[in-house]
């Protein structure tokens, strides 16, 4: 199988369709080591990475951790509260300091959108994108899009709707990147002060009203409410919010009956999301999560030049 011709994952933006098939394709073959008995193969032996995360995160890091494990590469997670980070070091020299020492890539979460592309241009070493700012996180982008195609067989025509704090969310825009390029009928729904200005410039569908984003939807995609990234009232109240944007199973009944619902966690449940409808036959939620593992194996094999992934 080959692998990336590319040295970096930063977004999906970028990537060719044949890159992202690629992906997702190896992400398949990858999939059921997750659920075996003995979750290990010797594809990445020999190989190692650093995941650098300066904000806070569990399902990313630790799905990155995993799935470098049970490719059997070395692993090493750098806490920044214990780290020369505190002391005034820099992310370039950071970054320098780490390369020096070997490893093969780093995976990087920053609050700046743009410091894994600033990282990539001045490390040999790959950089793998695991959520930048309010810019991408090109492997939550790209585990929506396998679950979807292995639920729905196809990504063309389909209409999701992704539902929330759109403004804030680097997840909407992987999201959109990567599913407009497979001619899905994207929409994106919430607030108007949580709408981004210029977005149907991306070939999308903008609406505050979430009942016409959701109304014959294949897919929902409900985003987490962001508060810790608003610096000013955005919205009248936390109950507000869930009661006109909220996705509950009211509002999940204006979408097709078979559609997937989809949210990239961690859920604040009874804001943006029901636990109705979070823990409901229609929810894939849980499936995400395993294929973000599945995904990130994918990623780690195709751009540190693993062997026969079978």
């Amino acid at each position: 199988m080959p692998g990336l011709k590319r040295k970096d994952i930063l977004g999906l933006r970028e990537m060719s369709t044949e890159e992202i098939d690629l992906i997702l394709d190896t992400a398949d073959t990858l999939k059921d080591i997750v659920t075996r008995p003995i979750k290990k193969l010797p594809t990445l032996r020999g190989k190692g990475f650093v995941t650098l995360f300066y904000e806070n995160s569990t399902r990313t890091s630790k799905s990155f951790e995993l799935a470098g494990k049970y490719l059997s590469a070395d692993v090493t997670s750098i806490a920044l509260a214990t780290s020369s980070v505190q002391k005034g070091e820099t992310l370039l020299d950071t970054a320098r300091n780490l390369e020096i020492m070997g490893p093969d890539a780093i995976v990087m979460r920053h609050p700046v959108g743009g410091a894994c592309n600033f990282l990539a241009k001045n490390v040999r070493c790959s950089v793998i994108n695991a959520g930048d700012g309010m810019h991408e996180h090109p492997t939550q982008g790209l585990l929506d899009m396998l679950t979807i195609r292995q639920k729905k067989g196809r990504l063309k025509g389909l209409k999701v709707a992704i539902i929330g704090d759109i403004f804030h969310s680097r997840v909407a825009r992987s999201n959109i990147f990567g599913l407009t390029k497979y001619g899905a009928d994207v929409w994106v729904a919430g607030p108007s002060t949580l709408l981004p200005p210029g977005f149907e410039e991306l070939g999308i569908h903008v609406t505050n009203r979430v009942e016409e984003a959701l109304e014959g939807a294949d897919v929902v995609n409900v985003l987490r409410l962001q508060l810790e990234r608003q610096e000013k009232a955005l919205f009248p109240s936390v109950a507000e919010y869930h009661k006109f944007w909220g996705v509950g199973p009211d509002r999940l009944k204006l979408a097709k009956a078979d559609a997937l619902l989809m949210h990239p966690g961690p859920m604040n449940r009874g804001v943006e999301i029901s636990t109705y409808v979070a823990d409901g036959d229609q929810s894939v939620i849980l499936e995400q999560v395993t294929n973000g593992v599945a995904v990130r194996m994918a990623i780690l094999y195709l751009l540190l030049g693993g062997g026969d992934a079978a």
